[in-house]
């Protein structure tokens, strides 16, 4: 009996396979460029794009460079023995993490160089230094996390669960070392369209975002890895593990968001009326003297008016929200502008408005000067203040204030010695009449899982920010965007007053029960939502996340022993 031999496999490679090789094999100024520009489109996958689908190529693009390395020959006879570590795999890989991550702050994070051209004869030098030493910072967290990803990096698909964790695990620590930055976190990736961001309420944002890599990153990079005699079988085997890794999770994650949404509210609360005003004051008038008295008066005005614009005096409203410091002076300390504010509100209402209020004067004869949301009752009652404890470095206070003081560098408050911080537990807002309130003051409400720091939970949040900073950008939007989710995070209502825009009334699920767009002026008028049972994170915070990340650890050991994912 005679057997006849088997044709020899032929490769023919399949673009993507061959798009693979070719970012490998990038050296030198492309890989660095590749690397780059390949952060930068990941930032598409942000508010307000919101075009995650481009993760699904740039994260692949990240573990192809991560996968080139030198030649062990090009190890041993570098010249010198720095240049040696430079070629090691984990330099290298740190290097593609490094350069991905500046193109992905650099681009996210452009329009903070908006706001040092507010004073541009003060502040404008150092603009090139904001927009490029910030994001170079940010990307050390990357280039970390590649580094050791590297370090426990197996064959096949099992790598792209090694740089989830990496990336997972330094996205976390970006969001609580140094104060913390955890602006544009990659997991809020998967929190668009509405249904998608209800996956928020289960994972918090490091979970998706560990969840997003994973998913994202392994659909390419399995076809890329696919041996040559796999490549003729019929497109749905092809397709398979594709498919199960990313379709079937989203459309479940789509799905369950959809019944969520369509879940009834709960029965509804005593009936809170808001009306939330937005003066759009540019911010280079704002704090000039003469311009004080005209923009308290327009505050009061707009608060006196229905969003048509009706003069209605408020009649029927129980609290009045005004942006981040929206009166350019001290209001405690000016007892005209306090008889204002008691005139304009109608009995049991309340004005919560962002202010600066003078504290204690410190043991060197400085003033304690609080980036503060004030609530101020009609009628003669005490004003009860909210301090705000997470400040903007560079922004409210210098890093080693005194040192760099001492060589004329200033925040762009430039306000000698910087805000105090105020007391941790952040304290809730108790006002007769309405329910206790969580104050958020400005980025105050991107940081999750420190929306809520005491014992007992608010019945909404009230964000009071102002943006007028960053102009028509894309940072106003990026931030209505996180404070949305941390809205979902927590099944919380969120009432968001910015100077102007966005601001927004938002419920426990995200949606938009009322907004006013970027730079209008006007008024919005809403009943405050109930707020809903606290969600798997709202009651276990990033203690789910740890439990997924320690999961994935343990399915990467088992890959590295040669087992299958």
């Amino acid at each position: 009996m005679t057997t006849t031999a088997q044709p020899p496999v032929v490769d023919f490679p399949t673009p993507i396979a061959r798009f693979a090789a070719r970012v490998r094999g990038l050296v030198g100024w492309r890989r660095r460029g590749a690397a780059a520009l390949a952060g930068a489109l990941s930032v598409l996958a942000m508010a307000p794009f919101h075009v995650w689908p481009a993760l699904l190529v740039t994260l692949p693009v990240l573990v192809w460079l991560i996968d080139g390395k030198r030649s062990t020959a090009a190890l041993t006879s570098a010249p010198r023995r720095w240049l040696a570590m430079l070629a090691h795999p984990a330099a290298r890989a740190a290097g593609a993490g490094w350069w991905f991550g500046f193109g992905y702050f650099f681009a996210g994070l452009f329009w903070i160089g908006e706001a040092f051209l507010v004073e541009a004869e003060v502040f404008a030098v150092l603009l090139p230094f904001a927009v490029t030493l910030m994001p170079a910072g940010l990307a050390l967290f990357w280039a970390a996390a590649a580094a050791i990803a590297v370090r426990f990096w197996p064959a096949g698909p099992g790598r792209v669960l090694s740089l989830a964790l990496g990336l997972s695990a330094a996205e976390w620590l970006r969001g609580h070392v140094l104060t913390g930055f955890p602006w544009n976190v990659l997991g809020y990736a998967l929190t668009w369209p509405l249904p998608l961001m209800q996956s928020a309420a289960l994972f918090g944002i490091y979970g998706l975002t560990l969840i997003a890599v994973i998913l994202l990153a392994t659909p390419l990079v399995v076809e890329a890895d696919r041996a040559p005699e796999d490549r003729a079988l019929p497109l749905w085997s092809r397709l398979r593990l594709p498919a199960l890794t990313f379709l079937l999770p989203i459309a479940t994650a789509f799905l369950w968001g959809t019944l969520r949404l369509a879940v009834a509210d709960p029965p509804a609360q005593p009936e809170v009326r808001v009306r939330i005003v937005q003066p759009s004051v540019p911010q280079r008038e704002k704090w000039q003297p003469d311009n004080q008295g005209r923009i308290f008066r327009e505050h009061i005005d707009l608060s006196l008016r229905s969003p048509d614009g009706v003069i209605d005096g408020a009649r029927g409203v129980h609290m009045i929200v005004w942006p981040e410091a929206a009166m350019p002076f001290l209001p405690l300390a000016r007892p005209d502008a306090l008889d204002a504010i008691r005139s304009m509100l109608p009995d049991g209402a309340y004005l919560l408005s962002g202010a600066l209020r003078l504290g204690p004067m410190t043991l060197d004869n400085r003033n304690r000067v609080y980036n503060s949301l004030l609530a101020f009752p009609s009628g003669g009652r005490t004003v009860i203040a909210y301090d705000k404890t997470h400040l903007v470095p560079f922004g409210e206070y210098l890093p080693l204030q005194p040192v760099l003081e001492a060589i004329g560098l200033q925040q762009l408050s430039r306000l000698r010695g910087g805000f105090e911080p105020g007391p941790r537990p952040r304290p809730l807002l108790r006002l007769e009449g309405l329910p206790p309130l969580g104050p958020l003051v400005c980025y105050e409400a991107i940081f999750p899982r420190a929306i809520v720091q005491g014992a007992e939970r608010p019945a909404a949040l009230v964000n009071v920010t102002n943006d007028g900073w960053f102009g028509n950008t894309t940072g106003p939007r990026q931030h209505l965007h996180q404070a949305r989710v941390r809205a979902v995070e927590e099944g919380l209502p969120l009432v968001r007053a910015a100077n102007n825009g966005i601001s927004a009334l938002i419920d426990g699920r995200g949606r938009m029960v009322g907004r006013l767009g970027l730079d209008v002026k006007g008024t919005l008028d809403a009943v405050l939502p109930p707020p809903l049972s606290p969600p798997l994170y709202g009651r276990l915070g990033d203690t789910l996340f740890l439990l997924l990340w320690l999961a994935g650890a343990a399915a990467l050991r088992r890959a590295m022993k040669g087992g299958e994912l």
